[in-house]
């Protein structure tokens, strides 16, 4: 009967360890199996004890002379009890072996975790390879791995101003100075990978004896001016530098500037400054000046038509060939804006209109960005992506340069790098989207409290109310619906050349 007992106990250690694997037993359950544990102790104790007793038996009938076929049949009889020690080594092996059972699935789930963790790491470098091989073929690099395109340009523009300052100079005519990078070229996002024009601003400053007057002509969004070009005394500033030649006073001077060239009689109408006058001057001095460059020898200059500005090829070989636009400019003040003789968006202008431009301002503002923001920082090549997929109808390049500044002074510079180009990218198609969709995207320079004090502005343009440039999309309900066809199909044009 304790035989029976001892094996039901098995049978059910047997039971209750199959069915821990994978589960913790309650409270119960485990009472119960420790009170059937302590039952088989003490049935094993006296088992053995019992083994223990017939062993002494049989020692004592061997030391009596009894014959070995009682102690044979003796041991037979107890034949439970061995038959009991094996299936207890069967149940300790299969236990361990549970056991074991039980830990494979931890570890297959921390080798499947290490395995995901390791596939998604993986699938992060490739795609971050992906947007970094996107980036590269698709966009044109920015303007600092261009820097030997730019830095041609900027030297013979200094040898231009060299040639006309110690030859061509005419004391009687506007001083010009050193030359201003402006325009997408030098910004990093042209709109066309070749024929890239390099844009730049040529200060204009009056010469001795005279001041510019800036008269303005409208109000914004696009203010314009006249420049009237005044005499003035300088018998004073002549008499401290030990000189008596005043344009206005001394009658030398005054006959010299009749007969002699001068800025009122060549380059001016009634008083103000004629651009087309100014541009075909400063013509005149590139076609003579570029005869004494050392550049004549191997390259070749090619004048371009232009009313308003000074545009020219400087061709080396078969290929080779560097496009370049002179704009002149008057600095109001001592900001960062000028008067530009850029061509304005009427069908006609006359000639002696000089457009407000926001040009070096931008320029200034991108090179603070570039100081502050990261090395691999993308938001020149995010607008370069947006400009190259202009339609060119109702969106112009401005306008995603303004929608970049405005986010480039809310977004912090730390969230520009090249793994957030697709999620920068697409904050700029969601900002425009509700730019339309409120009819208003306001200038960044006019009445913007963000602009930083690095950028010198007028103190009317601080001051003022902003300015909604999509204010003409309120008043038009075509030109609104035509946006934002160009809108969905600047989105569609976006994705699907980041997608394939």
């Amino acid at each position: 009967m304790a035989i029976v007992d001892i094996f039901f106990g098995i049978w059910q250690i047997l039971t209750l360890n199959v069915q821990s694997v994978g589960y913790e037993p309650d409270e119960e359950t485990r009472e119960r199996m420790e009170q059937r544990a302590e039952m088989l102790n003490r049935e094993m104790t006296r088992l053995w004890q019992e083994v223990e007793e017939m062993s002494q038996e049989h020692r004592n009938q061997e030391q009596s002379g009894f014959a070995w076929a009682p102690l044979l049949l003796s041991a037979l009889q107890h034949w439970q009890c061995w038959a009991l020690a094996g299936v207890l080594v069967l149940l300790f092996g299969l236990c361990c072996w549970l056991r074991k059972r039980s830990r494979e699935p931890e570890r297959e789930e921390e080798n499947s975790g290490n395995d995901t963790q390791e596939k998604e790491a993986e699938e992060d470098n490739e795609d971050a390879d992906d947007l970094g091989k996107f980036i590269d073929e698709h966009i044109q690099r920015p303007v600092q791995n261009s820097d030997r395109d730019c830095e041609a340009v900027n030297k013979l523009m200094e040898r231009f101003l060299f040639v006309f300052k110690y030859v061509f100079f005419n004391p009687w005519y506007p001083v010009l100075e050193k030359a201003i990078e402006v325009g997408s070229a030098f910004q990093g996002c042209s709109p066309h990978k070749e024929d890239i024009t390099y844009c730049l601003l040529l200060p204009l400053k009056p010469p001795r004896g005279h001041i510019f007057h800036l008269e303005q002509g409208s109000a914004w969004p696009m203010r314009y001016f006249r420049i009237r070009v005044e005499l003035v005394c300088t018998c004073e500033m002549e008499q401290l530098a030990g000189e008596t030649h005043c344009f206005l006073h001394d009658p030398e001077e005054e006959q010299r500037r009749k007969e002699g060239p001068s800025i009122l009689h060549d380059l001016c109408t009634d008083s103000y400054l004629h651009v087309q006058k100014i541009a075909r001057w400063f013509q005149n001095v590139v076609r003579h000046s570029w005869r004494i460059l050392p550049e004549s020898a191997t390259h070749r200059l090619t004048m371009l038509p232009s009313d308003r500005s000074c545009k020219f090829q400087v061709t080396q070989g078969q290929e080779k060939r560097l496009l370049i636009e002179l704009i002149f400019g008057v600095q109001q003040g001592d900001s960062d804006i000028f008067l530009s003789s850029h061509n304005t968006e009427a069908a006609y202008t006359p000639s002696t209109t000089w457009l407000e431009s926001y040009s070096v301002a931008e320029m200034k503002f991108f090179r603070h960005i570039a100081r502050q923001a990261q090395p691999d920082s993308v938001h020149l090549r995010c607008l370069q992506l947006c400009v190259q997929s202009l339609l060119g109808r109702d969106f112009s390049n401005s306008t995603f340069v303004t929608l970049l500044m405005h986010l480039l002074t809310t977004i912090p510079l730390s969230d520009w790098g090249r793994r957030d180009f697709l999620e920068r990218l697409e904050d700029i198609l969601q900002y425009l989207r509700s730019c339309l969709e409120d009819r208003c995207l306001n200038h960044f320079f006019i009445g913007n409290e963000k602009v930083s004090e690095v950028i010198i502005l007028p103190p009317d343009l601080r001051t003022a109310e902003p300015l909604n440039l999509f204010q003409h999309l309120e008043q038009d309900p075509d030109a609104y619906e035509d946006a934002w066809l160009e809108f969905l199909a600047l989105r569609s044009r976006l994705r699907r050349l980041v997608l394939h």
